[in-house]
């Protein structure tokens, strides 16, 4: 990938895909490609066919997904099957059909199996059982790298597959309904603080672990990768470091400044039990994230702040 490289971040008004469009631009790469959903629905073949035959593409970042917590998940399975299955297909067939020199696709450490040994390495895929909560974005998922490594197999398609772990940062989703674990604790807290709410209830149990990854470093890896990762096995993009739920809970309740107490609701679920990946890969290839998940944190709810606090961020588009 040179400077003068013709590159399309598909998603880039999502959280990842803001990144790394920041990041590439930053870099003084001016030759992006960007499209909104208004002008270009990635759910419809034909159109992104006619887009990189018209475009002539020659690097892909493929950040577009429907993507949500765990309750967007158990309400919306039919939406986030369909509508990832139809994105990254048409996605991946178009680049190739088009001559892209080189794709990176995006899928999520919630693809392995619920009760993966952790951490989680990367031969752990379809080993076991997925995580029911988070079934159908999963299964696509799962679908999008088998498409990628069969397109390599067969058209010798330059494809790459990166499996991050759970993302936060600025440009966030903050709706408490459809939003991740951090940015929804996020905002229930400075909701919470700002009625002077007595309790901010925390879902489930509080004990599973997860892995938090700052965006900025998310993005950081995923133009790593494209310069120097050149092979068919998915690779995790991560920390290497979890934390407890109630512990990450204690911590945004600080940086919030929320002086009342956490509830747990037990009849809500909790999830996968946890969730940390294996980063040996990933560090083997030079690269190892850099923000602090205190100062991270610190830094989103500035964001959200600075962003007024009420409008919701979009998710991926």
């Amino acid at each position: 990938m040179h400077q003068d490289s013709r590159i399309f971040v598909a998603g880039h008004r999502g959280l990842v895909g803001s990144a790394i469009l920041r990041q590439l631009a930053a870099e003084g790469h001016a030759n992006l490609v960007t499209r909104t959903r208004a002008e270009l629905d990635l759910t419809d073949q034909a159109a992104v066919r006619a887009f990189f035959d018209r475009e002539k593409i020659e690097h892909v970042f493929l950040a577009a997904a429907r993507v949500g917590g765990i309750l967007a998940n158990e309400r919306q399975g039919a939406d986030f099957i369909r509508d990832n299955l139809l994105i990254q297909t048409n996605v991946i067939d178009a680049a190739w059909r088009a001559g892209v020199g080189k794709l990176l696709f995006l899928g999520s450490s919630c693809i392995y199996p619920r009760l993966a040994e952790q951490p989680m390495r990367e031969d752990a895929l379809l080993t076991g059982a997925l995580e029911p909560s988070n079934k159908p974005y999963a299964v696509a998922k799962i679908a999008g790298i088998t498409m990628c490594q069969a397109y390599r197999k067969q058209h010798g398609f330059n494809a790459i597959c990166g499996q991050p772990a759970n993302l936060y940062g600025p440009g966030d989703h903050f709706e408490p309904e459809s939003s991740h674990v951090l940015p929804g604790l996020i905002r229930r807290f400075h909701d919470a603080k700002v009625a002077g709410a007595p309790s901010v209830t925390l879902w489930g149990t509080g004990t599973p672990r997860r892995e938090f990854l700052y965006v900025d470093d998310m993005a950081d890896a995923c133009i790593h990768l494209m310069r120097h990762y050149d092979e068919g096995e998915l690779i995790n993009l991560g920390t290497g470091e979890d934390i407890a739920i109630r512990d990450l809970a204690e911590l945004v309740r600080e940086t919030v400044g929320y002086a009342g107490r956490i509830e747990q609701d037990l009849t809500k679920p909790d999830g996968h039990p946890r969730k940390v990946v294996d980063v040996t890969r990933l560090t083997a290839i030079g690269w190892r994230a850099r923000m602090p998940l205190d100062e991270g944190i610190r830094r989103t709810y500035a964001w959200f702040l600075g962003n007024g606090a009420a409008p919701y961020a979009a998710a991926a588009e």
